[in-house]
């Protein structure tokens, strides 16, 4: 296995974990702000973006995890921050859960401790929401995996819309300015994990063990892991708190970044 790794900036250190998965390190562009107090750990999950080695199969929570503990070892630092957004959300809980020595801040970005918030939730809510049938149809299909990869980008784009509500074009903008013009997106972890690594994940009952100091962040007009979602994870783990983003969606970062960053760096710096 040989990831694919950017460390940049200056300080206490900071390891990001990017959604999808089939996305990379680089839609996590914005959180570079960070730099100039943080050394930022970004890297493209096993079988994700510029990653190599073995196939989509061998995402397990057991070895995605492992990835990021050689990574801790292999950089020489005793304990990091850990930042994950939606999928690297689920990622940095199950890291958090499994190696709580090595981690002394948590931050979640538009994430949730249980599957089926996007698998089950997410067509409801954009049903509520006034979306036509046939887009909440391709929802159900996209979060259950029932396409093939050569649909990947043709459905993603008749969805993207829910994704940024406010900002979605100004967002798509921002995102590629920070790096997302060097993305290399695969549909086949993507698919792998809809249909293999998600259906049945949960570690709702488990929140309790997290011992790190922990952040919960998330657009309040996230489809996939709504406020309902964020208060499911605040509540569960041991004095986290609770920062909605308004006029947000599931990136937040990319649509209100000002605010997101402020809150993040407010976080990680607080004696």
């Amino acid at each position: 296995m040989s990831l694919y790794v950017d460390v940049v900036g200056h300080g206490d250190p900071l390891v990001l974990m990017h959604g999808g998965p089939s996305a990379d390190l680089w839609t996590m562009g914005a959180f570079r702000r960070l730099a100039d107090q943080h050394t930022l750990v970004f890297y493209d999950h096993r079988c994700n973006g510029r990653s190599t080695g073995p196939p989509a199969s061998s995402m397990t929570w057991e070895n995605l995890t492992a990835d990021a503990e050689a990574l801790r070892e292999h950089l020489g630092f005793d304990r990091w921050a850990v930042l994950g957004h939606s999928f690297g959300g689920h990622v940095a809980l199950e890291y958090a859960l499994r190696q709580p020595q090595h981690v002394s801040r948590l931050v979640l970005v538009d994430t949730g401790a249980d599957a089926r918030w996007a698998r089950e939730n997410a067509p409801r809510v954009m049903s509520e929401r006034g979306f036509s049938a046939a887009k909440v149809e391709l929802v159900r299909r996209w979060f259950s995996g029932e396409f093939e990869p050569r649909e990947y980008l043709p459905i993603f784009w008749r969805i993207s819309s829910a994704y940024m509500p406010n900002h979605g074009f100004i967002g798509m903008v921002r995102e590629l300015a920070e790096g997302g013009w060097r993305s290399r997106i695969r549909a086949e972890p993507y698919l792998f994990a809809a249909r293999s690594l998600l259906p049945g994940w949960s570690v709702v009952s488990r929140l309790g063990e997290i011992t790190a100091p922990t952040l919960v962040v998330a657009g309040r007009e996230d489809f996939v892991f709504p406020p309902e979602c964020q208060r499911e994870l605040v509540d569960g783990i041991p004095h986290a708190e609770l920062v909605l983003v308004d006029e947000a969606g599931h990136n937040p970062q990319d649509e209100n970044p000002a605010e997101v960053m402020a809150a993040v760096r407010a976080f990680l710096t607080r004696a």
